[in-house]
């Protein structure tokens, strides 16, 4: 892991309670919004931030996500600008682990050197990139954790344990469990099955689980709380946003009204009923 992922999860392990991970398109609905957005989540109790990579065609995401990916590229915003946002928000917070979360091909029209170069300079921690299997691992992968960045897997409920070695094998940071199939924001998760499908995932691996797709709610990110490393919350965030839009611009609620989501989120998120942690064994 990176420094501040491995210092993050280290500390959320100490308190005993999960994680939360927000998500968030880059320049949705316009970059001074989005970059004041990006920088009221910490305070809000974000943990983690998912900074989404505007893409015309976004396969695995939902209509409000590509609604905000139309929202961003409308307005002008490209991968440079998502770099410079990251780095802007590194000169107030150097603590938040950002994960970059997108597909391929706007990094290979970048050119993957050059953008693995210009991310970790401007204080990105990892990347999520929906859109290449492990086959494709010297694509992006391999060099991504050369540079020093994690690179992040999705496991699905399809995700067998034949299949679950592959997926992890150069997996760093943490793992995202998708718990729904389908699309973002298609369905509400089962929340019964959420404890054992981490519990499969964490017999092939020691790192954090997150767990996403479908948490809409504080009390049903607390419902994942009690087993994951970390809740992942993106489509209800981005909902939220959309809602105080005027004709897809920003208002002046824009801001507070993605800050209080979050702040429900973060309460239920450490609300949640967790076991309590192994005791350590004595050492002479």
């Amino acid at each position: 892991m990176t420094a501040r992922m491995t210092a993050r999860f280290a500390d959320l392990k100490r308190q005993n309670r999960a994680g939360l991970v927000t998500f968030i398109t880059a320049g949705d609905p316009d970059d001074r919004t989005s970059a004041a957005v990006l920088r009221a989540l910490p305070e809000a109790g974000a943990d983690v931030i998912e900074l989404g990579m505007p893409f015309t065609d976004p396969m695995a995401d939902g209509p409000t996500i590509q609604a905000a990916a139309l929202r961003a590229l409308k307005a002008g915003h490209r991968l440079s600008k998502t770099l410079a946002m990251v780095r802007d928000f590194r000169a107030g917070d150097d603590a938040t682990p950002i994960v970059l979360m997108g597909y391929y091909n706007p990094i290979y029209v970048y050119g993957v050197d050059r953008f693995l170069a210009d991310a970790k300079a401007a204080g990105v921690d990892g990347l999520i990139v929906v859109d290449l299997p492990p086959e494709e691992d010297r694509e992006l992968c391999i060099p991504a954790l050369e540079a020093g960045l994690n690179f992040i897997r999705l496991a699905t409920p399809t995700t067998d344990d034949a299949r679950l070695p592959a997926v992890l094998q150069n997996t760093s940071g943490f793992v995202y469990y998708v718990s729904v199939n389908g699309i973002t924001g298609s369905a509400i998760p089962d929340y019964s099955r959420v404890a054992s499908s981490v519990q499969r995932i964490k017999r092939h691996t020691d790192l954090p689980i997150a767990v996403g797709f479908g948490v809409k709610t504080p009390e049903g990110a607390a419902e994942v709380a009690a087993h994951a490393d970390a809740v992942v919350v993106g489509t209800a965030l981005i909902d939220v946003l959309a809602r105080s839009l005027d004709a897809g611009h920003a208002t002046p609620t824009t801001v507070d009204a993605v800050r209080g989501f979050v702040e429900g989120l973060a309460r239920g998120v450490r609300s949640a009923k967790r076991p309590a942690p192994a005791a350590q064994e004595d050492r002479p």
